[in-house]
């Protein structure tokens, strides 16, 4: 099978990854910060080896600003629910995922909030110009995702987190796309918290999150419930990062996204070439292919995704001939509406090809061919 659905959970996994979290299992699988014995004062080691890890990578300075979550969602909706107020508006990006979008259209649809949607230019880039002409007094929030899942394009977010500073405007990066790619710093975006998947970029297992928060910046917790600290109480603690952490960490999978972290820690920049790379062979050999059109646009910068609609629009189709064939990539809306409705691809959809550290040059030139004859009259 060729792997070509990197954008939604990377696979292959590194091998220090399997390794790691088999050891956690099988040598010290116990509840971290849950005991004062060895075994969980072990687990709760690796839990902050990670946590330092990340921040190392994050740019964070004070590593309990690193908090773990399941997966990306849950690290988005944290920020979100935690941080918005009765009567704000929030501002945010032509291309935001459901998972922005959902938790917005709750306080939306109970009246509580209003939600502003920038418009991009030509290439599918918001200006640092729009943005500032959009704050206004009820802004409580602006959210950018920092590269579309759908076209792959990178958005101008260093720039536009110096106009939410300037502003004294809270700004939420979601880094789902981005996060092992590309400098997902706090200060590297003018950001105050950066939202990511363990288990896309930085190579890390399923079931894993990390949300990014600068000093000063405190959402209210999402969830309620045993730290391990403070239990005389009944009220949540204050202290990071057991606010944030309720209920039993996921060890192993920590234990891998630990792995995955030091793995992409040593060549970010080498991974993000090589799949940049391998996503510009992949788009100069379809855009040979009749009949087939590539969303996105091509002088913007992007990393390694491409998504593509067939004529007729029967992207389904394509995406499951594909799997037929042995090339598994993703078909469909991508969980991002509010993007094909601006691509003008509610209908059809679209087909996603994204390559990871471990696809081949001879993968892609084949996953191109296969494209070209199962489009063949």
């Amino acid at each position: 099978m060729i792997y070509l659905d990197n954008a939604a959970t990377s696979f292959p996994k590194p091998p220090q990854v399997v390794s790691a979290m088999a050891d956690a299992l099988r040598n010290y699988g116990a509840n971290p910060g849950r005991g004062g014995h060895k075994l969980a004062l072990q687990a709760g080691r690796t839990v902050e080896k990670c946590r330092e890890a990340a921040a190392s990578l994050l740019g964070v300075p004070t590593p309990e600003r690193v908090i773990f979550t399941r997966n990306c969602t849950e690290s988005l909706n944290l920020a979100i629910v935690g941080m918005l107020r009765k009567g704000q508006e929030v501002v945010c990006s032509h291309g935001e995922h459901n998972a922005v979008m959902r938790p917005l259209e709750r306080f939306v649809s109970r009246g509580e909030i209003t939600v502003k949607v920038l418009r991009p230019d030509a290439r599918g880039l918001v200006s640092p110009e729009v943005l500032s002409r959009a704050i206004n007094s009820h802004t409580g929030l602006v959210i950018i995702c920092h590269a579309s899942n759908v076209t792959g394009v990178i958005q101008p977010v260093r720039e536009l987190g110096a106009v939410c500073q300037a502003r004294g405007v809270p700004f939420l990066v979601d880094a789902a796309q981005t996060a092992g790619i590309l400098d997902v710093t706090l200060d590297g975006l003018n950001a105050d918290m950066i939202a990511m998947p363990g288990h896309k970029g930085l190579l890390g297992p399923h079931g894993t999150g990390l949300l990014a928060l600068r000093e000063g910046i405190d959402p209210e917790p999402l969830i309620l419930g045993g730290t391990g600290s403070s239990s005389e109480s009944v009220r949540q603690p204050d202290m990071l990062p057991d606010r944030y952490e309720s209920g039993t960490l996921n060890l192993p999978g920590i234990a891998g996204l630990l792995a995955g972290i030091a793995f992409v820690a040593k060549q970010r920049e080498e991974i993000h070439r090589y799949e940049r790379a391998l996503n510009d062979r992949l788009r100069q050999q379809l855009s040979q292919i009749d009949g087939l059109r590539i969303l996105g646009d091509e002088g913007a910068p992007r990393v390694g995704i491409t998504a593509v609609v067939p004529e007729g629009g029967d992207s389904a189709a394509l995406a499951d001939a594909l799997d037929a064939t042995g090339v598994a990539v993703r078909g469909g809306l991508h969980c991002a509406p509010a993007m094909h409705s601006y691509l003008g691809t509610m209908r059809s959809g679209a087909v996603r090809f994204s390559p990871g550290p471990y696809t081949t040059e001879r993968e892609i030139d084949d996953t191109a061919a296969l494209v070209a004859r199962l489009l063949r009259p």
